[in-house]
């Protein structure tokens, strides 16, 4: 069991995602911002390693515009040397990657032109990936999508755009539960029409369900996930005390985090914690679950 956090970090003085305005494109910009997020993304690897921090999501803003039409300049061969070992050093740790696009990815839209763009974003983050030389447990994660109306015909719409999918793009893909459209229930029903594996939202589950408790959630979302997808994959926030329903939390909740982790037993898997203080939370849950045997900490 891994504990993780997305895409910044606050501690260590650079942040990884930075970009520009569309307007002021040019290559030497363009290859400047990326060489400096590529080298934040590394010092971010590099103390997480050193705090234990074993699980870890790469900002969709790693290579700003890379799906844009704007974007002519040759990065997947310009980039690849520092790729490569951000790869290796990933490797060697033992860290586990991830990835989340942005919420206009939306393979069931029913504009074809939202699809193509969605899908174009997405052949971006496998390629990095890939460049990273990460096997297929380094996951690109997303939502079902919209409800348009019609929720069984957005489900067979997002159904029929993942099977034209690059496999190359559907071997990283899993699918995740949201707070107010598609639940667990829907995602388990993708999986058996696709195979691709459910990654189990636990605060969202809270907000949205069928009936069905978190532990028996946790045993159906593991049993989607094969030897090769790696552990499964969950996402952990609580609900923050002075937001509107489904808000998320701005510190790890002590009590709820080790309630969780009872009730998840025996299940094996590595937790993204959703958290608004990324790294603080993440040192937080490390420090509760030094003593759970599914924990790992090199």
């Amino acid at each position: 069991m891994r504990i993780g956090y997305p895409c910044i970090n606050r501690s260590i003085g650079c942040r990884g995602d930075r970009k520009f305005r569309l307007g002021s494109w040019s290559d030497t910009r363009f290859e400047a911002t990326v060489r400096d997020n590529l080298a934040c993304l590394a010092r971010i690897l590099e103390w997480n390693r050193q705090q234990g921090i074993l699980f870890f999501r790469i900002t969709s803003d790693l290579i700003p515009f890379a799906s844009h039409p704007v974007c002519t300049f040759p990065w997947q061969q310009h980039f690849r040397g520092e790729l490569a070992r951000i790869g290796e050093f990933v490797s060697a740790s033992g860290i586990r990657i991830s990835m989340h696009p942005d919420q206009f990815i939306i393979l069931n839209a029913p504009e074809e032109r939202i699809v193509r763009r969605s899908t174009t974003e997405l052949a971006y983050h496998a390629e990095v990936l890939d460049l990273m030389g990460l096997g297929t447990a380094a996951k690109i994660q997303l939502h079902i999508g919209g409800l348009y109306g019609d929720a069984d015909g957005s489900i067979r719409r997002f159904i029929g755009v993942f099977r034209r999918l690059d496999p190359l793009i559907q071997r990283r893909l899993v699918v995740e539960n949201d707070d107010t459209r598609f639940g667990a229930a829907e995602c388990l029903r993708i999986h058996e029409e696709t195979g691709i594996p459910v990654l189990l939202d636990v605060f969202h589950h809270s907000c949205r369900n069928q009936g069905e408790d978190t532990g028996e959630m946790l045993q159906a979302a593991g049993k989607t996930w094969t030897r090769s997808d790696g552990t499964m994959m969950v996402d952990y926030s609580s609900q923050h005390p002075g937001k509107r329903a489904g808000g998320h939390a701005d510190h790890l909740d002590a009590d709820d985090f080790r309630r969780f982790l009872r009730i998840s037993r025996p299940h094996d898997m590595d937790i993204m914690l959703e958290i608004k203080d990324k790294e603080e939370s993440a040192l937080a849950a490390i420090a509760i679950a030094r003593d759970d045997p599914r924990f790992v900490m090199r």
